[in-house]
């Protein structure tokens, strides 16, 4: 069984910094990318930043140039460094790896339980 597991969210200002990270355990043969996705309440979960195995980025055009997404392959983990905090960054944010196989037969998508980030102005 995969687990990813979050950390890092928190109350912050406006204008200031956190780093999320979600760390993928369990037995891993390969991931094809990972990703961070957020929900504020009352709107859909939308993709903040993702990060696939040969290190291609692609960001929300809301946060383009505020955060950066990188991951250490070889742990299996990622992080979501998010800089000049807005409050309408404020959501949870939920850690996915896409494609994840556990075996040579099964592959799927893992989701993380969520972190708080809270932005205020």
């Amino acid at each position: 069984q995969v687990q990813l597991v979050e950390s890092g969210g928190g109350l912050v200002q406006a204008g200031g910094s956190l780093t999320l990270s979600c760390a993928a355990s369990g037995t891993i043969f390969s991931i094809n990318g990972m990703a961070w996705y957020r929900q504020a309440p009352g709107k859909q979960r939308e993709l903040v930043a993702r990060i696939i195995s040969g290190s291609s980025t692609n960001y929300a055009d809301s946060v383009k140039g505020r955060f950066t997404i990188s991951k250490d392959n070889a742990k299996n983990t990622v992080h979501l460094q998010m800089n000049s905090l807005k409050p309408e960054d404020t959501a949870v944010y939920y850690c996915n790896a896409d494609r994840v196989r556990t075996s040579n037969w099964v592959m799927r998508d893992y989701w993380g339980q969520g972190t708080q980030v809270t932005v205020s102005s």
